[in-house]
């Protein structure tokens, strides 16, 4: 392959049409024809340089690809060929269908399909940390936020132009923003380079965005949160992300939630855990309390003569809201046995009188405790 400028070699300019193109080959090729200058090796070498150089100009896709990055778009397997079956002589075989099934799934996630243009402009997706009370997750919630994000850009109302100046259908992908290159056996599609898979070209630039139909704003937004919802969930609100170029289509904004801490509740997927201090009284006779439910209704819970502390009692469909469901998860009250710590004298006699008359069998537990300490000791001392 020669390394001279195609332009120079055909004597044209580089914005010259392809009529023109044309004409000094045929021009050319004439004149240095090895034919009519009797097997000359100059002419030979002038003719195939010739040759070549019409060869890339005469394709458009061929010709946009050299304007942008000269003879470096045709080496190491590129869309001009070379050497070997596969266009380039030490590209790897791997590397070929990494290339072709690379922009496949490219096309894909972009939300492209066969015969569309590609997403190759199409704006970033966004994520905002959304802070969610435990009330607002229950019953769901309209938040209004406020990003920094690229929006349309207003001067040229997005299609990067200045003042009345229009964009031009892109002269390398004929505004299909999708280009096609050889690859020995294999014809793979690609995002246009030279119009960024907008199909369009910018002559005139706007000075705002510098042609890209977009610059940054804040700006606010009200978003729709589902009741249910969990710490880590994510809401996806399509086309509120940045801006594409020059109106190609608009990335997502992905809502990502995280619960601020409930001063009663913890919370279990859509069950509610709440440790509920009892006096022992109560524990031991029995009793009831009330709890304060996230939707704002009190719930009662009885509590059975008898109860440990570390006990749960649960009612059915107090909890969360499910998400994306019907109904509710459970509350649980766990219950925390409290020694008191504060008693006057007379509080303190009656205790000393019941301790008077206990057994033993008013707390198995401790008794059955104990009862194996000493046995452990005795068996130790034998």
């Amino acid at each position: 392959m020669t390394t001279t400028d195609y332009y120079e070699t055909l004597g044209v300019e580089r914005n010259a049409d392809a009529a023109t193109i044309k004409r000094a080959y045929r021009k050319l090729a004439m004149e240095y024809h090895p034919d009519r200058k009797g097997g000359c090796k100059n002419s030979e070498a002038k003719f195939k340089a010739v040759n070549e150089a019409y060869d890339c100009l005469k394709d458009d896709q061929k010709r946009a690809a050299y304007d942008r990055f000269g003879h470096e778009a045709f080496t190491n397997g590129g869309a001009g060929g070379g050497q070997g079956p596969f266009g380039g002589g030490s590209q790897d075989f791997s590397d070929i269908f990494s290339s072709i099934f690379g922009d496949f799934m490219d096309q894909q996630r972009a939300g492209g399909g066969r015969g569309r243009a590609a997403n190759v402009g199409r704006g970033s997706d966004l994520r905002y940390d959304l802070d969610l009370t435990l009330e607002e997750a229950f019953a769901g919630a309209e938040k209004t936020i406020t990003i920094d994000a690229l929006a349309p850009c207003e001067p040229c109302g997005g299609n990067g132009s200045r003042g009345s100046s229009r964009p031009e259908v892109c002269h390398a992908c004929g505004g299909a923003g999708r280009v096609r290159a050889q690859q020995g056996f294999f014809v793979v599609e690609r995002g246009c380079a030279v119009c960024m898979g907008s199909g369009q070209t910018i002559a005139d630039p706007c000075p705002k965005c510098d042609g890209e139909g977009r610059s940054l704003k804040k700006r606010k937004l009200t978003v729709t949160v589902p009741k249910g919802v969990d710490e880590g969930t994510r809401i996806r609100v399509a086309g509120e992300g940045e801006a594409g170029v020059r109106g190609s289509p608009a990335g997502d904004l992905y809502l990502f939630v995280h619960m601020k801490r409930h001063p009663i509740f913890a919370r279990e997927g859509t069950t509610l855990v709440a440790d509920c201090p009892v006096s022992f009284t109560t524990a031991a006779l029995g009793g009831e309390i009330e709890v304060p439910g996230v939707d704002g209704e009190k719930i009662a819970f009885k509590i059975p003569a008898g109860t440990q502390s570390g006990e749960a009692l649960r009612k059915r469909g107090a909890g969360m809201s499910v998400l994306q469901g019907k109904g509710r998860g459970d509350m649980v009250a766990r219950i925390i046995v409290e020694t008191p710590t504060k008693m006057n004298k007379k509080q303190k006699e009656l205790l000393a009188k019941f301790r008077e008359t206990e057994t033993g069998d008013e707390c198995p537990q401790s008794q059955g405790f104990f009862t194996r300490i000493k046995t452990l000791f005795e068996g130790n001392n034998e």
